[in-house]
């Protein structure tokens, strides 16, 4: 099942180049009280929310799913996680380029650990909005993990089992000698989307073709076969430091072919299994 986050806070759900409305949904995931519990309630309540949208999609509103504006298919994340370094090769290039590294080595995930993101991811139709356009700002295309249900210390056997889906995600990257945390976390700088494809039409998450390109141009071009950790290994690892809520995402890295994006660029990022986004670039304010 595809799920889509849309123009005035609508849910819906894609089939082929359809877009139905199922925002009647929502209410699926039930009442709530003063505090909330961490997490996105719908994500939460998925399996009652898709038992819903299979009543509503025979009555709901249809239409084509690139005449509207799709936003991130999470609303409420506790936390975005990203992986850094966690492809062989993109650790080769960024050590080959001072221009990401500046004067630095790069090293592997295993080294680093993990960071946080911006918790308020922006969907495709939001765009990237550049802060420092007066320094290299680059695209680095990872899958995104949506975490279904609380994980604290789970076992990369059990890891899978707390995945609600899966979505295109863009840690975009200011370059400079900040933290990581700070150069990545700026506002639009986490992009995710173009919807949630819940994690039973995956297969297999480490076996994915992932592919960028820039005004055309292919730039990252690789599989996620390819990660150092790889995606069971990364949601134990992430639950060991701390809880996972339902909503909370995990990048996964980024593989080779990382690079400068400008104000009217236009990236295309694929996901096999996923889809497609298109995602425009523009200067902050």
């Amino acid at each position: 099942m595809k799920l889509c986050r849309y123009n005035d806070q609508k849910l819906g759900l894609v089939a082929g180049e359809q877009l139905i409305d199922v925002t009647e949904s929502i209410a699926a995931a039930g009442e709530w009280r003063w505090p909330m519990p961490p997490g996105d309630r719908l994500i939460a309540a998925l399996d009652a929310v898709r038992a819903d949208v299979e009543e509503r999609r025979k009555w709901g509103f249809v239409q084509l799913h690139e005449s509207v504006s799709l936003l991130s298919p999470v609303a409420n994340p506790t936390k975005v996680i990203g992986a850094p370094a966690n492809y062989r090769a993109h650790i080769d290039e960024a050590n080959a380029d001072p221009g990401i590294t500046f004067g630095t080595t790069t090293s592997a995930i295993d080294e680093y650990g993990l960071f946080l993101k911006n918790p308020v991811p922006v969907g495709p139709s939001e765009g990237v909005a550049l802060l420092y356009t007066d320094r290299r700002n680059d695209h680095e295309l990872e899958l995104a993990m949506i975490v279904g249900r609380a994980a604290k210390d789970v076992s990369e056997a059990d890891a899978l089992d707390h995945v609600a889906g899966y979505a295109i995600g863009l840690d975009m990257t200011v370059r400079g000698r900040e933290d990581r945390s700070l150069r990545k976390a700026i506002d639009s700088y986490s992009v995710l989307g173009p919807w949630m494809v819940t994690a039973d039409e995956i297969d297999d998450p480490d076996a994915l073709a992932l592919r960028l390109w820039v005004n055309g141009e292919l730039r990252q071009d690789s599989t996620t076969a390819n990660q150092i950790f790889d995606c069971r290994k990364l949601i134990a690892y992430a639950s060991r430091h701390y809880t996972l809520y339902p909503g909370d995402v995990i990048m996964t890295g980024t593989p080779e072919g990382v690079g400068p994006v400008r104000p009217g660029d236009v990236m295309r990022c694929e996901i096999e299994g996923i889809g497609a986004m298109e995602v425009a670039v523009r200067a902050a304010g």
